[in-house]
């Protein structure tokens, strides 16, 4: 079924528990590569939170409940292009999505695969499968146990199975499944009689997917190439220079983005006694793929941190500070009054201190954005990460155009303004010139260029590593598109020897 001799690898992807929405637009990011022609087929496989989908074929009189019943009791409703009517996913249910370039052009085939591979694992657990002529599905005895719909674009297809591993069938009491008010509906928990672990059945379903659709298969853990390359492997920091640092932090109870986010260049930084200070918790309220930063319920914030932010610049004795933040869209103006309090506690502590504030986006907030231009640091920064394509893949929650309106907006304000992009993503040269372009055209003066490194085998994986010549190569690039500074190279990071940027004719 796939389309050249790379393609005989799928890339299996295990999203966890991810609500739909967030799920479909990682899902349409990974067609639109496949469709270009920039990554493998790959198999994903995802749980998600309470969610009724209507497919072409359904409509609202499908529900057995109102909308805003169904929103009661923790269910989302969404409409969705796939083929089918209207089924139910939520915690315990498998739900994969096949996205993979078909070779023979034959959606009827590829449907026929889909439903064997699912057949194949029900018969490895002992059940027996049965399939239905004219209605695509799986039962076992008298009652459906997996929904299938799929979809397809340039011969791309997507969507795919849900198959009920131990869900919660009360849910689809609240639905007519598929059309059928008669329809059954059961488990494979329910039908062995016995828990079943969720992870269990998805390695073993990624396996047979393999086996049928003739894949050799690769976790995205293996998708990354096998080493780094030398010009990334650090010496080990020196221990003094990082207790000393951490001392000053651990009594002013402050954290940075260079420990939150695994900054490759923390024993160099803390060493020049130097580091970005991350208000606001440590706790992020985004889902960024890329980023080491935690993904919890925030804390409350705390109101004596601008102050004692200002104690440890002074203490540290810096002559520029950068500041920058979780992502907290749980606040009214996203934390932008923090920004403005600590920038002004600094200045009264030490007027000589120039200060760098790396924003996050505030929910696109204006009156938001306005306290923290009004406020007047001497360099506004807010990262761009990578280019619009892979924005659904890298960046769910966050907005390409949105970004680059901020950077305008404060660069309208006659602020001098700084971004920053990661490269090895994906991104191709084109978009990385037309990236270029968009942050010229919002105003962006200083510019920072860094290799993308994953932080954990949970995060994304580089798909290439980027050579220092290449890295000097884009540096001369945006030079000459009128970029002021620019900062490119492996371990770039946007705060890295930020201090330089602003002091220096050039980096």
């Amino acid at each position: 079924m796939n389309d050249d001799a790379s393609a005989t690898h799928l890339q299996f992807l295990d999203w966890g528990l991810l609500p739909y929405a967030e799920a479909m637009k990682l899902q349409e990011a990974l067609v639109c590569e496949r469709m270009a022609g920039v990554s493998p087929d790959r198999l994903v496989v995802v749980e998600h939170p309470p969610v009724i989908t209507i497919g072409r074929s359904g409509s609202s009189e499908d529900l057995r409940e109102p909308e805003e019943a169904l929103k009661r009791r923790g269910a989302s409703l969404f409409r969705v292009d796939r083929g089918g009517m209207t089924t139910f996913h939520g915690p315990g249910q498998l739900v994969a999505y096949p996205i993979v370039k078909l070779k023979v052009k034959d959606l009827h085939l590829y449907l026929k695969m889909l439903l064997d591979a699912v057949s194949a694992l029900l018969c490895g657990y002992g059940l027996v499968p049965e399939l239905k002529s004219g209605r695509p599905g799986v039962w076992t005895g008298s009652a459906k146990i997996a929904s299938v719909g799929i979809a397809v674009r340039s011969w791309v297809a997507y969507h795919g199975i849900a198959l009920n591993v131990n869900t919660d069938l009360h849910w689809f009491d609240a639905i007519t499944p598929c059309g059928n008010p008669d329809e059954k509906i059961t488990s494979m928990e329910r039908e062995l009689g016995r828990p079943l672990e969720l992870a269990e059945v998805k390695d073993r379903f990624g396996q047979i997917f393999c086996r049928v659709f003739g894949y050799s298969m690769r976790q995205e853990s293996d998708n990354r190439p096998n080493e780094r390359p030398p010009w990334l492997v650090l010496p080990a920091p020196k221990s003094e220079a990082m207790e000393k640092m951490a001392e000053v932090l651990s009594h002013h109870r402050l954290g940075t983005v260079c420990e939150d986010a695994n900054c490759p260049n923390i024993g160099e930084c803390f060493g020049r006694g130097t580091a970005t200070f991350m208000i606001l918790g440590g706790a992020c309220t985004r889902r960024c793929r890329f980023c080491a930063v935690g993904k919890t319920v925030p804390d409350p914030v705390d109101m004596e941190e601008p102050e004692r932010v200002a104690r440890a610049v002074e203490q540290l004795r810096l002559k520029h500070a950068v500041i920058t933040s979780v992502t907290r869209d749980d606040l009214p103006d996203g934390g932008a009054r923090y920004f403005v309090s600590t920038l002004e506690r600094i200045r009264k502590r030490c007027p000589t201190v120039s200060v760098e504030l790396l924003v996050p986006d505030f929910g696109g907030s204006l009156p938001a954005l306005h306290q923290v231009c009004e406020a007047r640091p001497e360099v506004f920064g807010h990262n761009l990460e990578t280019v619009a394509r892979l924005y659904p893949l890298v960046r769910p929650g966050a907005v390409y155009e949105r970004s680059l309106r901020i950077l305008e907006y404060a660069s309208g304000r006659g602020l001098v303004v700084k971004s920053g992009l990661m490269l090895g993503l994906g991104e191709t040269e084109c978009e990385l010139l037309e990236t270029m372009g968009d942050l010229r055209r919002a105003g962006c003066s200083f510019l920072t260029l860094g290799q993308y490194l994953p932080p954990s085998e949970d995060h994304l994986p580089v798909a290439r590593y980027v050579s220092p010549r290449e890295f000097e190569q884009w540096a001369e690039i945006g030079r000459s598109r009128g970029f002021e500074r620019v900062a490119a190279g492996p371990l770039v990071r946007s705060s890295y020897h930020a201090e330089e940027m602003i002091s220096q004719p050039g980096t």
